[in-house]
Order: C-alpha cells, then sequence, then structure tokens
C-alpha cells in the first residue's frame, strides 16, 4: 500500500486500505459501505443478491469518482468454498483484505420449543459459521501484510437475552466469543477484532419484524413499533449511520488499542 501524504491520511484514515463488506446490500451493510467509501476505503461488496450490490455500487461510484469502483462479488457466507473463492477474487481485484466487516445475519422467531432444527442450523450458519469462515479467509492476507481490522457485527442479542429468539441470541453470543478469541490470537500482529452491538435499528430487517408482530397479534404498526423502542433509554431506533460510524472509528490507526471489545450502539439498553 502506498503511503498517503499527512492531509490525506487525515481527511481519509482508511486510504487505500481494502474493505471488504458481507451483507453490504442494503440497511446497516450499505451504511457502512458509504461510510468506509468516504473515508478512503477501496471497497469489496459482498451478499447473495448480485443486482441490489450493483446498484450500491453505482451510487458510491458516482459519489466518489475518484476512487476505483467497489467490486461486486456475490457469495453465500455459509458455503465454506464459496468463501474461499470469494476472497481470492477480491484479493486478486484490489490486493489482501484489510478490513474485514462482518455483516451477513439472519434474525428468525419462535418459541424454544417450536424452534426447529432447521432455524436453528440456520441462524447458526449465518450469524456465526459464517462470520468465522470470512474471518479464517481474511486473516492469511492480513498476517501477510501486518495490519488488519476485523469488526463482527453482532447485536445487543449477544450481550444479553431476548424472548423466542433463542437461536439467534445463542448465535451472536457465539459471534462475541469468537471475537474475544480471535483478539487475543492477533494482538501481537498488528490485527484488531472488535464487535458491534446495534440494538434495534431503522432497517429493513426491522419492518419485516414489525410487519409481523402485526400479523400475528394485530396490533397496530405504531404499537409493535413501541415495542422495538421501549428498550432503547433513549426511546428510538438506532440510525443505520450511526453503527457505521462506530464501525469506521474501529478500523482506523487511532483504534489500534482497541480489541476483543463488545461496543454497544443501542442508546445505553446494554450498560
Amino acid at each position: 500500500m502506498s503511503n498517503p501524504d499527512t492531509s490525506t491520511t487525515q481527511a481519509q484514515p482508511l486510504h487505500g486500505r481494502h474493505a471488504l463488506i458481507t451483507g453490504a446490500g442494503r440497511g446497516i451493510g450499505a451504511a457502512i459501505a458509504h461510510r468506509l467509501a468516504a473515508d478512503g476505503a477501496q471497497l469489496t461488496l459482498v451478499g447473495r443478491q448480485a443486482n441490489t450490490l450493483q446498484a450500491l455500487a453505482q451510487t458510491i461510484a458516482e459519489q466518489h469518482p475518484e476512487a476505483p469502483r467497489p467490486q461486486v462479488l456475490p457469495c453465500d457466507v455459509t458455503d465454506a468454498a464459496a468463501v474461499q473463492h470469494c476472497f481470492e477474487q477480491a484479493a486478486a481485484g484490489f490486493g489482501p483484505v484489510h478490513i474485514l466487516i462482518n455483516n451477513a445475519g439472519q434474525a428468525q422467531s419462535a418459541p424454544v420449543q417450536h424452534t426447529t432444527d432447521a432455524l436453528w442450523q440456520q441462524m447458526l450458519a449465518v450469524n456465526l459459521t459464517g462470520t468465522f469462515q470470512c474471518s479464517r479467509a481474511a486473516v492469511p492476507g492480513m498476517l501477510a501484510t501486518g495490519w488488519g481490522r476485523i469488526v463482527n457485527v453482532a447485536s445487543t442479542a449477544g450481550q444479553r437475552g431476548y424472548a423466542y429468539v433463542s437461536a439467534y441470541v445463542a448465535a451472536k453470543h457465539g459471534v462475541i466469543g469468537l471475537t474475544r478469541a480471535m483478539a487475543l490470537e492477533l494482538a501481537r500482529k498488528g490485527i484488531t477484532v472488535n464487535a458491534v452491538c446495534p440494538g434495534y435499528t431503522d432497517t429493513d430487517l426491522l419492518a419485516h419484524s414489525i410487519a409481523n408482530v402485526v400479523a400475528k397479534t394485530g396490533r397496530s404498526p405504531a404499537e409493535a413499533l413501541a415495542e422495538f423502542t421501549r428498550p432503547n433509554p433513549q426511546g428510538r431506533l438506532v440510525q443505520p449511520e450511526e453503527v457505521a460510524d462506530a464501525v469506521a472509528w474501529l478500523c482506523t490507526p487511532a483504534a489500534a488499542s482497541i480489541t476483543g471489545q463488545d461496543v454497544s450502539v443501542s442508546g445505553g439498553e446494554v450498560m
């Protein structure tokens, strides 16, 4: 990586760094992509819907015409072979991945007695195993360059319990445990590993959850929304851009001493 001048480093602290973001197409992932692009990173956008990723890449390219256009790599993070191929393609385009944002995730609800084996395995596969497989693929390149940032987008569900989402909660607790273990392994290698834990965030995923509550309980949308804002002491939903700001800071040189942490972005829900 070239050494940017001081003014560039201050304005774009991630100038020339290669950042790969999973689940990048919308919501928190898209907000992170916009923020890291503004900070100078070269982006690889990963997800299952190529058309959504291409649209995001086009928008970012128009906003940052001086930077390389983001590369788009459709990939299912639960498929180990596909993940390995994805990282090989990413490196072929922009070199080794310096920054990995493990954002891909799913949330499904069911009482524990009605949680099927399939639901349980799916929640673990997407939220936990996918995070592990992408991290495993990224670490060799980070070790070779002597610098890296891994940020796992977990959830307040990984810091506390929630009813009716036992599989999701278990998976996100696993993500935080994985974060701590990797942080210890890589602490002397110039690589930090942290988790960001959003509370209920204003995304399409939450809108889907609200619609499910309305359909199942007969509550109004406003009543359903109130159930999601109630745990937040600020009485509101977290905004995707707020999560992106926390992620971006953890990727900067200024956060070199921060590793193994699970940072709650939740208006004080978790203290």
